[in-house]
């Protein structure tokens, strides 16, 4: 089997090679400008940025890089060298619906449009190449990616004053109200606020946030991607918001809490009786007690006990198969295989149904991991894996 590592599956990107496709596409004329915003991957804390529970992502190496230029006149004009066959995508700044034709480029334009209803003044268009490393549909938030690098390119070419949690804060509108697709707050906060060597522990419900480094010593972070493709917004994502939004109703009629993050274990045993829907109890459990191996997993962390920390990654991917039921096939056996393979930890990050998996491995076996990782995955699912040794990086930027 081959092994397929981020830095040999994609070309180190250089601006100057995305600069050519602008002036190509666009022309020489006028200032162009560059600019990045990072994929992220979620450590611990799934399903719980939209519960008001506590999240502890981080932003990567790896991420969406633009180059942006603004018109005279009110044209947007949007390439993407990741999906060149279908050209540039040309709309008026003044009729920014909805187009399931435009694809990809639905992102962009809501951010556009997003910014318009908040009365920020955009008085001319612009045209944006944007080239990214972050592989789609596998949970690193390839599109909260693109979001936050339009947004950054609104901030930056029309000398808006907005700070970045606001940025944030309309990156997630965007794709709430015109992508339709309801995600919590998490993606947009990490890939705009995030810092190189730190995840940050967010809470969802105050936006309360620390910086935490990660020193795994021996250790690093691997994540593999199932190459099972899943569409967020097809996914059973809304089903279940939904469902935790029924059990936040039925424990209200006891407890006084806005959101299910503001529960302790110890609350929610004494009151689930309330959830007749054992389902929907099942859901609220998870929300619970994943806030609750959240906040212990930072503990452990803090205190440089990381192999604590990873049975919490393990104690986390059994609560999303079994109680939140967003695992599958392809991301149980590739969890299953890393602990099989010596991970301290591992589990499903990203909101399910496919997608990609993290996993702490010591430094030194690497490559044994991943050659036997993939080689166990592919005889059992007949599908390949990629594999990415990825480093913490920066939140989105000028750069």
């Amino acid at each position: 089997m081959n092994k397929n590592y981020v830095n040999d599956k994609f070309e180190v990107v250089s601006m100057e090679k995305l600069k050519q496709k602008f002036k190509e596409k666009f022309g020489s004329e006028g200032e162009m400008k560059a600019f990045f915003a990072p994929g992220r991957v979620n450590l611990i804390g799934e399903h719980i940025d939209y519960n008001g529970g506590h999240v502890f992502p981080c932003a990567l190496s790896i991420g969406t890089y633009a180059i942006a230029r603004k018109r005279n006149d009110h044209k947007i004009m949007l390439f993407s060298q990741n999906f060149e066959d279908s050209g540039i995508v040309e709309v008026d700044l003044h009729n920014l619906t909805f187009n399931d034709t435009h694809e990809w480029a639905n992102y962009p334009k809501g951010v556009i449009a997003t910014f318009l209803q908040a009365n920020y003044s955009l008085p001319v268009g612009l045209e944006i190449a944007f080239w990214g490393n972050i592989p789609n549909g596998a949970g690193l938030s390839s599109s909260a990616s693109i979001e936050l690098v339009t947004s950054i390119i609104i901030k930056e070419l029309y000398q808006l004053n907005i700070e970045m949690i606001d940025i944030v804060k309309l990156s997630q509108k965007a794709e709430n109200e015109y992508i339709g697709v309801n995600c919590g707050i998490m993606d947009q906060f990490t890939i705009g606020m995030g810092k190189k060597g730190h995840a940050i522990l967010l809470n969802c419900h105050t936006f309360e946030h620390s910086y935490i480094p990660i020193s795994l010593d021996k250790y690093t972070l691997v994540i593999a991607n199932t190459n099972k493709r899943r569409g967020l917004s097809d996914s059973k994502y809304n089903e279940r918001r939904n469902e935790c939004k029924q059990a936040l109703t039925a424990l209200n009629k006891k407890v006084a809490v806005e959101a299910l993050g503001d529960l302790t274990v110890a609350e929610f045993e004494k009151y689930k009786y309330l959830i007749n829907d054992p389902i929907v109890k099942k859901r609220a459990k998870h929300a619970v007690y994943e806030n609750n191996r959240t906040l212990k997993a930072v503990e452990r962390l803090n205190q440089n006990d990381i192999e604590s920390f990873g049975r919490l990654m393990n104690e986390s991917h059994r609560s999303l198969r079994d109680d939140y039921e967003v695992s599958c096939m392809e991301l149980d056996t590739l969890v299953e295989l890393a602990w099989n393979e010596g991970a301290i930890g591992s589990r499903m990050t990203g909101a399910g149904f496919g997608g990609c998996t993290i996993s702490i491995v010591d430094q030194k076996e690497i490559d044994v991991f991943i050659d036997s990782v993939s080689a166990a995955y592919y005889e059992q699912t007949g599908l390949i894996a990629d594999f990415y040794v990825v480093e913490i990086g920066e939140g989105a930027n000028r750069l």
